[in-house]
């Protein structure tokens, strides 16, 4: 009878055990502007359909994870100010946040091109940006006092994906294949962190 109890004893175990929550790590990825913040334009793209559609791509290669979760700041054409992303944010406590931009040059279109990364004056920071900055060819790496970086306490970067003005940048990120590979680098570097 001794036996009969442990062994139930130790198979509710097991299986209280098997349904028990996992911690998982929480990857913010925020699609900058949104709703009447359309960010950079050029004719009819607008940077904040360029970023929304990349984010949600990020969450999608990074579906059904088992050690981290991939959650958005938006997934569709609203606007969070930017106190209420840091905000929630800030209550996920993640590894991580990327936000993504598209940048625009006053200069002639062909003239300023690449993916620019920008950084909080932290360590983590620091070194999440150099494996953007590796993985995209980034043209440069700058601290930069913004709002996103400021006020975030997790490590957190701010990727210019390229220049929605330049024609071979905005080429390349409004293209489902470009859209898919960008999606990819991230989630590479999500995987290697």
């Amino acid at each position: 009878m001794r036996g009969i109890k442990l062994l139930a004893l130790s198979v509710f175990s097991v299986s209280f055990l098997s349904f028990s929550p996992i911690n998982k790590k929480i990857i913010v990825i925020d699609a900058g502007h949104g709703g009447n913040d359309n960010g950079s334009v050029f004719g009819t793209f607008y940077e904040k359909e360029i970023t929304v559609n990349i984010a949600k791509q990020i969450q999608k290669l990074n579906a059904n994870q088992d050690q981290y979760e991939v959650v958005l700041t938006r997934d569709s054409d609203t606007y969070p100010s930017l106190g209420e992303r840091t905000a929630m944010i800030n209550k996920l406590n993640p590894e991580m946040v990327i936000s993504l931009h598209m940048n625009n040059s006053p200069e002639k279109e062909t003239a300023k091109q690449g993916t620019e990364v920008y950084v909080q004056n932290t360590e983590d920071s620091k070194k999440l940006a150099e494996k953007i900055s590796k993985k995209f060819n980034a043209t440069k790496i700058e601290e930069r006092n913004l709002h996103m970086l400021r006020e975030t306490k997790a490590p957190a970067v701010l990727v210019e994906l390229g220049f929605i003005n330049n024609t071979k940048d905005r080429e390349y990120v409004t293209s489902e294949a470009g859209q898919k590979e960008i999606a990819e680098k991230f989630t590479e570097i999500i995987r290697e962190y």
